[in-house]
């Protein structure tokens, strides 16, 4: 005799819309010419994936970031760079590029002669990033 295979309950389905507007929380992670403010985070119910959107202005800058785990960052507009500080090499971003970082590697997003507005962030969420905020949407 078989038995039916067991599956997980499972969960029920939600889809949201988030907007990327003043409603979305800033992060503290710029160091110089900018903005970057939280669209999909643990504070929205997002605890796969997170999603940030990262302005920045001619020279603008990140703080050095480091993830446990990887980040996947997308070029909207303009130019920027992603500096590996660990090996010292800096990566040209254009428009449409997109760049994955391993897990643990420093670094930091720069903006280029036009300033840049990027989207992307760590998978899953590195709760670093949120400890400023209130983790209820």
């Amino acid at each position: 005799m078989t038995s039916e295979p067991q599956y997980p309950q499972a969960l029920p389905e939600v889809v949201r819309v988030l907007l990327d507007d003043s409603s979305c929380p800033e992060l503290d992670i710029i160091e110089q010419g900018g903005t970057a403010r939280a669209i999909a985070w643990p504070g929205v119910g997002s605890h796969m994936r997170s999603m940030h959107r990262i302005s920045l202005t001619s020279g603008g800058t990140s703080r050095p970031l480091r993830h446990p785990m990887e980040s996947v960052y997308y070029v909207i507009q303009g130019e920027a760079t992603a500096n590996d500080l660990d090996d010292g090499i800096g990566h040209e971003l254009v428009a449409r590029s997109m760049i994955l970082i391993d897990p643990g590697t420093t670094y930091t997003l720069s903006g280029g002669a036009h300033g840049a507005e990027i989207v992307g962030g760590p998978c899953p969420p590195d709760p670093g990033l949120y400890t400023h905020l209130s983790q209820e949407a």
